[in-house]
């Protein structure tokens, strides 16, 4: 498992990584906010990575041991399948009350200090604005910003502006600028000196020019409404208070982290059975075919809990209980359990 999960955990980073760079590189994020956000969202996968890892862990463990034959010799030494879950379900329930602590606990922080993180950094990346020798806009896309360098004491030079306000777009450009802070901290004025300003709708005759010594613009910054409205940024107990329908489907996400790790733990066992000349790997893709199921059946149930087509006490219930009882049956099975066979030979 400790094999497994980094490995997992590179590749889903490395997704992630390549989004935030991306988002970086428009200036939709500032690039000291990225690494920030790397590590939440690290410590936010590993509730979906621990059950995949321990499931393809219990799967190339056993695996190993039925092709080396090792299988075979603790069988004829007495052990049998069913001693096999022992020492599983002993690091199962370990795992699982770490998930359920970082499900139920760690996770909503993350969620909500993500969610502060990215306000914060659209807000210092409005309040910075204008770089030198760049084209800048604001994240609506209305305002660009342009100046060609900028002096020891602040002052822009060569600046373009264009803003828009419906079908009408005006353009100012000027010598010079400086910038101000708005009373209030919500913002800042940039004013622009000895400069020309253009108004009018494109593709038509009207249009308008004006000289000016000085023209402020005031650029106002969003609000920093960090409070956690969001299910995911809940805490598990206030989930619980409102009971709303997407604060259900959100509850039962959360229980389904660890509940999902005890049944494919369960499931790990009979489906890791091969041959002795078999390939550890041989079981895997049938592992990787029996999670997708199962995950995509969750996405499924979340959007149910969430729109009340499926009644909330009955949440991921009817995901679960299914691959339970597979597993019950592949261990029966696995067990030498044979009812219709025998009646068969009775007959």
């Amino acid at each position: 498992m400790s094999g497994v999960t980094p490995v997992l955990l590179v590749i889903l980073v490395g997704t992630q990584f390549a989004r935030v760079l991306a988002r970086a590189a428009s200036d939709r994020l500032p690039r000291e906010a990225m690494f920030e956000l790397m590590g939440l969202k690290t410590i936010e996968y590993l509730t979906v990575l621990l059950p995949l890892a321990m499931f393809f862990s219990i799967v190339l463990a056993l695996g190993r041991l039925y092709r080396d034959s090792e299988m075979t010799v603790m069988a004829a030494c007495g052990i049998g399948p069913s001693r096999l879950y022992r020492p599983v379900m002993l690091i199962t329930g370990l795992v699982a009350a770490i998930l359920a602590w970082l499900a139920f606990d760690a996770r909503p922080l993350v969620a909500h200090r993500s969610h502060v993180v990215k306000v914060e950094a659209q807000r210092q990346l409005q309040s910075e604005l204008i770089v030198p020798s760049r084209f800048r806009s604001t994240p609506d896309g209305r305002l660009v910003f342009y100046a060609r360098s900028i002096d020891d004491d602040g002052t822009l030079n060569d600046i373009f502006i264009q803003r828009r306000r419906g079908d009408k777009i005006e353009l100012a450009i000027a010598a010079r600028a400086v910038q101000r802070s708005i009373a209030g901290g919500d913002g800042r004025e940039l004013v622009l000196l000895d400069g020309r300003r253009f108004m009018g709708v494109p593709g038509t005759n009207d249009m308008s020019i004006v000289t000016f010594q000085e023209h402020g613009i005031p650029v106002i910054l969003p609000p920093a409404d960090t409070s956690p409205d969001d299910p995911e940024m809940l805490p598990t107990l206030d989930l619980l208070l409102v009971a709303g329908p997407e604060d259900w489907a959100e509850i039962h996400w959360r229980l389904a982290s660890p509940v999902s790790l005890i049944i494919l733990a369960l499931l790990a066992v009979p489906l890791a059975r091969s041959g002795a000349r078999s390939s550890r790997y041989d079981r895997l893709g049938f592992a990787v075919l029996l999670y997708l199921i199962y995950s995509n059946l969750l996405g499924v149930a979340y959007s149910l809990v969430a729109k009340e087509s499926v009644p909330a006490w009955l949440g991921y219930w009817w995901v679960h209980v299914p691959f339970a009882a597979l597993a019950f049956l592949m261990m029966v099975w696995q067990s030498g359990w044979r009812p219709l066979r025998r009646r068969a030979e009775q007959a």
